[in-house]
Order: C-alpha cells, then structure tokens, then sequence
C-alpha cells in the first residue's frame, strides 16, 4: 500500500474510544506498518471521550485535545457506552459533522440499526484474526485518510 500521508491533509487526527488495551495496541501497531502518520488520541470510555471532545477536565486545554477529525468508537464500553457518545456527538452543532466509525465486536443487527439512525458513517465488525483485522484496518485508513473529502473542523 503507498504511503498515506496526504500532503493536501496536513490537518488530520483520529480519536479512538477502545476500552481494551490489547485492541488498541494491536490497532495502533498495524497504522505503524501502513505508515500512518497522522496524530491519534485515545480515550479508554465514554466519559473520557466526551471530556475530551468537549475540552473538560483534564481536556481543557485544546492543545491537549484539538478537534479530531474522525472518531473509531467501540460501542461496548464502561460508564458512558458508545451508543450515548454517538447520540451526543450527532445532536451537537459543532460536533456533528465529524465522522464517527463504529468499530466493534457487535454483530447485533439491532446495535447495527441503532448506530446508523443516530448518524454514524460506518460500521465494521471487529474481527477474530489478525489478516482480517489487518485488511479491515488498511481499507479504514486508505478510506478516510485519502480517499474522501473531509469538511474543515
């Protein structure tokens, strides 16, 4: 796969919500070996993703926590669950137009539905094996990092 980094996308950041470490270490390893070089933020539940996009608390500076411009949620997380950080993310004005990809074990079609009415721009599956998580992960980043067209944040 060539390079992604974009020269016309020099502006870009991924916030990913995951609760479970080993997911997140084996997400971020695999955006190392397709050469991902955009700034990611990770937050481990919905109550810090919501500081964090709302810059409260330990997020108050927006150095710390600028404007991503796509949010990877898990929707199975502690304390506020993904499905509530998608509901409040799509009702509020200055957050809505950010793309938020749901990415989680869940093959519920009634998640699947839920996710999609409230305004989430995809939904993939996380899956069992490496090769699969692998490929998921390339077409994720190829997508949203060099194929489409992102409004300004």
């Amino acid at each position: 796969m060539s390079e992604l980094q974009n020269t016309s996308k020099n502006n870009l950041s991924l916030l990913v919500v995951e609760d479970n470490e080993e997911d997140y270490v084996a997400l971020t390893r695999i955006m190392r070996k397709l050469d991902f070089s955009y700034p990611i933020y990770h937050c481990m539940d919905g109550d810090e993703a919501l500081n964090f996009l709302f810059n409260e608390g330990e997020y108050s500076n927006p150095e710390i926590a600028p404007r991503p411009t796509i949010i990877l949620i898990d929707l199975n997380l502690p304390g506020t669950d993904g499905r509530e950080v998608i509901q409040v993310i799509k009702k509020n004005q200055q957050l809505k137009k950010i793309p938020v990809v749901v990415f989680s074990t869940s093959s519920n079609p009634k998640d699947i539905q839920i996710c999609y009415e409230q305004g989430v721009n995809s939904y993939i599956q996380k899956p069992v094996n490496i090769q699969d998580l692998n490929r998921n992960i390339e077409s994720f980043l190829s997508y949203w990092f060099r194929t489409v067209i992102l409004p300004d944040s």
